[in-house]
């Protein structure tokens, strides 16, 4: 354990230190409510900007989180202002579920379903019920749960449909955004959707929960994990042929320890030992290809070649949490240094030590990018506090375990 000397408190030095202080001082939108939608890297912020679901449900996991860690008033109140802000402009009353994006107003501009959004919805809200022990959020958890079931299950080949218009009638184009594939399914949507629900079974035992974690389970195990590549499939079509030749290798190392998380949530003894295996032999895919020398992770590849070489913020958050977990399954100390690495990567060149927060990426010669932000849509405090909380108990529980 000597290589990860003193990693556990730098990395709750920059959970307390600058992550979530950040999002205090920075994303809160006094003038028109919730959340900014937009900040650049210089901490312009754009007033005007759109606001998205996934921006103010990850916000939500992570203050309901951090309260649920730490308590802290300043936490609460965070959470519960974007669980206010969810209800009062996301929800939709009419037809039930969240919209996706709404204006500085909290006017609806993109109403559709996408079923990523209404997963990481339940996830936010079920973490948010775990801290604050109030009844509402569990509820409305649950309702959303029901409403995924009852509109986007596919009974016959089994998983979900992408995208729906408002009125849940399934839209005609599925693709999440402008640079996935136009599929009817994506290992990406099951994913998340395998983290909510694993995260709502945590509080909720209910059998039709459960046997759907138990299906989406078989489907990574079954459908999307490549068991010669060991990678990701990235997209199907409903009857899961696989649809591109593309590697992620941030959702490679992610979902290799959601699906071991979501595996013992579900406590069935074999899943768990199927899910472990295959995460040790896609942790093993991305150690051997896609770590640079200087410790960061790559984007995205093919077979052939790599098609980004840019390192992207989350992926190497990921990176931490995921070769932590394949120490944790294998002893192999090299997982454990790829870890360390990972995280002295992030510390190094994705950690903006003058302004705070973490760029969204650096090129493979480690220059940030100036074309995308610190706050937007995308750009969430999610995988990087989450990447905290994870690695503090991990290294908890380990040196539990060596009598340290």
């Amino acid at each position: 354990m000597r290589i990860v000397d003193g990693l556990r408190e730098r990395v709750e030095r920059e959970l307390l230190g600058d992550i979530l202080p950040f999002w205090l001082n920075y994303a809160v939108d006094h003038e028109f409510g919730g959340f900014r939608g937009q900040i650049a890297n210089d901490l312009t912020i754009a007033p005007l900007a759109h606001k998205g679901l996934i921006l103010n449900a990850r916000i939500l996991w992570t203050f309901a989180k951090a309260y649920k860690v730490y308590g802290g008033a300043v936490y609460l109140r965070t959470a519960q202002r974007a669980y206010d802000y969810l209800r009062r402009y996301f929800s939709d009353a009419e037809f039930g579920g969240v919209y996706w994006m709404v204006d500085h107003l909290g006017n609806p501009v993109d109403a559709k379903k996408r079923i990523y959004g209404q997963a990481f919805t339940v996830y936010a809200l079920a973490e948010y019920a775990a801290a604050s022990a109030e009844k509402e959020p569990l509820e409305e958890a649950i309702a959303l749960y029901r409403k995924i079931e009852a509109a986007s299950h596919d009974e016959k080949n089994g998983g979900y449909f992408e995208t729906y218009e408002r009125d849940w009638k399934l839209a005609q184009e599925q693709r999440l955004s402008a640079v996935d594939m136009d599929e009817k399914k994506s290992m990406n949507t099951h994913l998340h959707l395998l983290e909510a629900y694993a995260n709502l079974l945590r509080l909720w035992e209910d059998d039709g929960l459960r046997k759907r974690l138990r299906e989406l389970l078989r489907i990574f195990l079954d459908h999307v994990i490549d068991s010669q590549t060991h990678h990701f499939r990235m997209f199907f079509d409903e009857v899961w042929h696989d649809r591109s030749d593309r590697f992620s290798f941030g959702h490679d190392i992610e979902g290799s320890w959601l699906i071991c998380e979501a595996a013992g949530v579900l406590g069935d003894t074999p899943i768990l030992a199927e899910a472990r295996k295959a995460a040790l032999g896609m942790a093993q895919a991305v150690y051997e290809q896609a770590v640079d020398t200087d410790g960061g992770l790559l984007y995205e590849g093919t077979r052939k070649a790599f098609i980004d070489t840019d390192k992207h913020w989350w992926p190497q958050a990921e990176a931490v949490v995921g070769f932590l977990n394949a120490y944790e399954l294998s002893g192999r100390e090299y997982f454990l240094k790829a870890a360390h690495n990972s995280w002295e990567f992030i510390d190094k060149y994705i950690v903006d030590h003058q302004r705070g927060e973490w760029y969204w990426k650096v090129s493979r010669d480690r220059t940030p990018s100036n074309d995308k932000y610190k706050v937007d849509p995308w750009k969430c405090p999610y995988h990087n506090s989450r990447t905290c909380f994870e690695v503090m108990e991990r290294l908890d529980r380990l040196a539990k375990k060596h009598g340290a």
